[in-house]
């Protein structure tokens, strides 16, 4: 997940943009107060995220427009086609969120026609909140509409675990409550719909594993698309190792392979600075092999011991007693979700789930 506090990604937001904001109002509604919406909105800017300056925009938007709900939404729909930035305008549905709980009809028609702009996916989720079962009928009927924006909406909106927002616990619970949506949408021809699917999926494999694994064993896998959606939905659980999962992609035999050559280039190396992972995996058969080659790499912790990371590699298939040389570089710097300490990291070789090799390189630093 990105960080909300970057400040590359707060500057989304930053003074020229809300001066675009206030421009465009002005030019679909003349009588707007440009001067007063821009001098509340700047109002301590900087220490705002990402996502607290989107909703200060819907907050002043509010506070500066004189106009009822009804009228206000007119306004921000004419606004919506000028607005020179997908992410900016998930304010538009901020302010439905915000403000139409009330209005459930017509705040549920502005949001399916706002998502086209950026997305309404963060919005909808209070409406589920707030009233469920009307709020998914709705989101079913979506889940079939021409428009890939308001499909996606669908299946990302009604996510258990959407980043960035907060988790919707009746479905986190029991899956069972948005299967329909997804049942729709397991061949979607838009790649922008397949992506929420599979990572609709993902989220359910973090209470619901068994499931996700049953419901997809009973997909047809020939069609392309629901292929793609079984192979990143069920990738949290592959990176796993786990054996149902691997089958559904056609790598669930025991590997009869051979790592060799493997080594990190550097051994050592100061935070900041890049490996390279390389090997050579080797059929040791004549048969043909569907492969699943990921590498997982053990953190050294602040109190010294480690925290194992599995990171994907590459999916192929080896006959004949061929062999493939494999390689991949990685900057090992600082993130918002892992600090580094200094000491040995282990770096293991993971093919179909087993570990069949492992090497090692060691971040130093000035003290050590």
């Amino acid at each position: 997940m990105a960080d909300q506090t970057s400040p590359a990604l707060k500057e989304i937001f930053n003074a020229e943009r809300l001066a675009h904001i206030a421009t465009e109002i002005t030019a679909v509604y003349p009588g707007f107060d440009a001067k007063a919406f821009l001098k509340l909105a700047k109002t301590g800017l900087a220490e705002l995220s990402v996502m607290q300056r989107m909703a200060r925009v819907s907050e002043c938007l509010h506070a500066i427009l004189p106009l009822g709900y009804e009228e206000s939404l007119d306004v921000l729909r004419a606004l919506a086609p000028r607005l020179n930035s997908a992410f900016v305008s998930m304010f538009l549905p901020h302010y439905v969120a915000t403000y139409g709980a009330h209005a459930f009809d017509l705040s549920m028609d502005a949001l399916k026609y706002f998502t086209a702009f950026g997305s309404s996916e963060f919005a909808i989720r209070h409406f589920l909140r707030s009233d469920f079962e009307r709020s998914l009928k709705l989101m079913h009927d979506w889940s079939l509409d021409e428009n890939e924006h308001v499909r996606r909406l669908a299946s990302e909106g009604s996510r258990p675990r959407l980043p960035w927002s907060f988790r919707l616990e009746q479905v986190q619970a029991d899956p069972t409550l948005a299967a329909a949506i997804l049942d729709n949408l397991k061949a979607d021809d838009s790649l922008y719909v397949r992506k929420s699917v599979a990572n609709h999926l993902n989220d359910i494999t973090k209470d619901h594993p068994e499931w996700v694994l049953a419901l997809i064993e009973g997909w047809s896998l020939d069609n392309k698309h629901t292929a793609w959606i079984a192979r990143h939905a069920l990738r949290s659980l592959i990176k796993q190792g786990n054996k149902r999962a691997l089958a559904i992609i056609g790598a669930g035999g025991k590997p009869e392979v051979e790592i060799i050559d493997v080594k990190v280039e550097p051994a050592v190396i100061r935070l900041g600075e890049k490996i390279t992972l390389s090997f050579r995996v080797k059929s040791t058969v004549p048969d043909s092999q569907r492969l699943v080659i990921d590498y997982a790499i053990d953190y050294v912790k602040a109190n010294g011991s480690t925290s194992a990371k599995v990171f994907k590699l590459k999916a192929l298939t080896l006959s004949d007693n061929a062999s493939e040389a494999i390689s991949r570089s990685q900057h090992i710097k600082e993130l918002t979700t892992r600090r580094h300490y200094a000491g040995q990291h282990a770096v293991h070789i993971l093919v179909n789930g087993e570990r069949l090799a492992s090497t090692q390189f060691r971040i130093i630093t000035d003290a050590h």
